[in-house]
């Protein structure tokens, strides 16, 4: 990545001059989220009873003017550049003890004239260089948390910390601003403030990435040494050999997926050189030996491995895009056909490295059982284990044994509470009297005010921040049905799939990708006081304990990153005054099936739902991280209160942990 970029080359796609926003509210789609939640009769002999309960509440009460070059050099030092500033709102009115402890972040605006910028000019640089539209400042005040080795060189651990980093600035962004310029605004404030990893450019595999891993965004793949390219295709370093001039190698491309002539093969891929194409100056000429295409003719004849991403469309964005790391390939053969424009093209067969485990692989047979091009499904027990009370099936799959499916429960959707258990409210929770949608910084919003003026999902999909707890418009809020603080009562948002594993009984895990923050399922089942679940236990493994102590770890978003005050940041501390006891054992949802991991993917949070004029408690689980297809979900169970047994209690005892996770304690419960 040596070399000057030309100044006439930018990523249109990166926004950085934002102008003053001219409104203090977020202007939000108004596009309906998905249906609203269907509810049928479970099967089993106790359908009736999974409707009708009564809601229990356990508590009682600028464009650039030049690009800016490799940020792996030191040479140069550009002018600092700082991430406008979030301008915190701050409520007038007091918010109940039990909701956030304070108050969020600002209110905007789409920016202005971000639509209008000129078109980037098609034609290629003469050198590659991280085509980023952000400015190398390393802030004296912040505090990244990550050395100049670990910057240079990185591990399992510090490529998910700056990641799920990344991520929590982005979807803190996207509360404020268009979603295009908040990622570049969030990758700019990450790189200059050095949140970023495996910056040295290498040949081969990347520390701390593993084949399958997935991205939603290529600046993701730059800030931690995938692919340092956001726009080129083909990435390369130069080396020199004795006696000899620079020789590029090139590290990795980006097939997306579009191209005439790419193979859909996940065991092959014919991947077309760069250049040559047209524009409004020029018309198409013949692709030429140079930059990335000779840094491939080179690995050719060198046979070193290049990383292959590839790219497909995201199911849940019109105009999305997901990125596969699909690990390494070596390049079999070259040659030179016509292309459409009549301009000689390059063209590269690349054939995966053997012993790699499945990653595009598993996207195209996903593809297949979908439509119901792959049939039968391997090892199917049944095509839904919901009966259709879920808006999308759950298959029943063991590919690893003989067992017929787990033990019998009674499938339902959300909390089931007895009576008994019932406690009288000491008020008359009305939920808001929003006609419409919901929207932020609207006082005149109950469910906005509790929830500290912001609402506390993206896009009606995405947890923006863990909080104390969050407050959901409940079934009897006149507002409407896709309003985007509706989002655990709509049901399950992806195909899942409750699966046999090798030696943790039955698990779970999800067909499609999933987005980190995105909401996942609720833990439903039976509430229960201690004192009943004691007597009535007897291997109930089935049982969500909130008082039992969890491994601490920081999701949310650092204000500094953002230019927000500190003091505003969000606790993560849940809030909950009282246990909460919920078995899965006779009935359950697809959370029942999630195992333990000291390394989990997904956490809960908990939420409030008015509901029948009472608030009522709901645990809802969303994704730590970036989850690819048929990745395991898992969370932390916890561990008790008291470490030892007490007559046998699986309430206070310690089983095996069979995780698998580099921090597997060995034990939980």
């Amino acid at each position: 990545m040596e070399g000057v970029p030309n100044p006439n080359h930018y990523d249109k796609s990166i926004v950085l001059d934002v102008k003053p926003l001219r409104s203090l509210r977020p202007v939000f789609p108004n596009g309906n989220q998905g249906p609203p939640f269907v509810g049928v009769p479970p099967f089993g002999p106790s359908s009736s009873s999974s409707t009708g309960y009564s809601p229990f509440f356990p508590f009682g009460s600028q464009p650039p003017t030049q690009d800016t070059p490799d940020l792996n050099q030191t040479q140069y030092t550009p002018p600092p550049s700082f991430v406008p500033p979030l301008q915190s709102y701050r409520s007038p009115t007091t918010i109940a003890s039990n909701g956030p402890s304070s108050s969020t972040g600002a209110k905007r605006g789409r920016p202005k004239g971000s639509g209008n910028a000129k078109k980037k000019d098609q034609t290629v640089p003469q050198e590659p260089t991280l085509d980023v539209q952000v400015v190398k400042r390393f802030s004296g005040v912040f505090d990244s948390g990550i050395s100049a080795a670990e910057r240079e060189d990185g591990n399992v651990d510090l490529v998910s910390t700056v990641l799920m980093r990344f991520d929590a600035v982005r979807r803190r962004l996207s509360q404020v601003e268009y979603a295009k310029a908040a990622t570049a605004k969030a990758a700019g404030s990450l790189m200059s403030n050095g949140v970023r990893t495996n910056m040295k450019k290498r040949v081969g595999t990347v520390p701390g990435i593993e084949v399958g891993d997935i991205f939603f965004s290529r600046i993701e793949m730059c800030l931690v040494g995938l692919h340092m390219q956001t726009m080129a295709g083909i990435d390369y370093i130069t080396s020199k050999a004795a006696g000899a001039d620079e020789e590029p190698l090139a590290t990795s491309i980006v097939s997306a997926g579009r191209y005439d002539g790419e193979a859909q093969d996940p065991e092959s891929l014919i991947y077309s050189g760069q250049g040559g194409n047209a524009d409004k100056n020029k018309q198409a000429s013949d692709q030429k030996l140079e930059r990335g295409n000779l840094a491939l003719e080179r690995s050719l004849r060198k046979g070193n491995g290049v990383r292959v991403i590839r790219g497909e469309e995201d199911p849940a964005s019109k105009t999305g895009k997901i990125y596969i790391y699909d690990g390494l390939y070596t390049i079999s053969e070259s040659w030179v056909e016509k292309g459409k424009s009549g301009c000689n093209t390059f063209k590269y067969r690349l054939v995966r490295v053997p012993g790699q485990p499945p990653a595009f692989g598993f996207w195209k047979a996903v593809h297949k059982w979908k439509e119901g091009l792959m049939t039968p499904r391997r090892g199917l027990i049944l095509p839904d284990i919901t009966s259709g009370v879920e808006s999308k099936p759950v298959s029943l799959v063991n590919d690893f044994d003989d067992e017929k499916g787990p033990s019998y429960f009674t499938y339902i959707s959300t909390l089931k509470h007895s009576e008994a258990f019932r406690i009288t409210q000491q008020h008359t929770a009305t939920g808001c009297s929003c006609r419409g949608l919901c929207a932020p910084g609207d006082l005149n919003c109950s469910c906005i005010r509790m929830n500290g003026g912001d609402l506390p999902y993206l896009n009606g999909v995405m947890l923006v921040s863990r909080r104390p707890m969050v407050y959901e418009c409940g079934s009897t809020c006149p507002c409407n049905p896709s309003c985007k603080n509706k989002v655990i009562q709509t049901g399950l948002k992806f195909r899942m799939e409750v699966f046999k594993t090798g030696n943790r009984g039955w698990g779970l895990r999800s067909w499609d990708p999933i987005r980190a923050g995105s909401f996942i399922c609720e833990y439903a089942g039976e509430v229960k006081d201690q004192e009943t679940l004691r007597m009535d236990q007897e291997e109930d493994e089935y049982v969500f304990d909130t008082s039992r102590v969890y491994n601490s770890f920081k999701w949310n978003y650092e204000p500094a990153l953002v230019d927000e005050d500190p003091s505003d940041e969000l606790s993560e501390e849940f809030n909950l005054p009282a246990p909460l006891l919920i078995s899965a054992k006779n009935f359950g949802n697809v959370a029942r099936f999630m195992n333990h991991s000291c390394s989990p993917n997904v956490l809960w949070q908990p939420v409030i739902c008015e509901g029948n004029g009472e608030p009522v408690v709901h645990i809802a689980f969303f994704a730590i991280r970036h989850i690819p297809p048929m990745a395991e979900l898992t969370y932390d169970y916890g561990v008790s209160l008291t470490s030892e047994a007490r007559d046998g209690s699986l309430l206070h005892g310690k089983r095996q942990c069979n995780c698998g996770s580099v921090k597997c304690c060995g034990s939980f419960g």
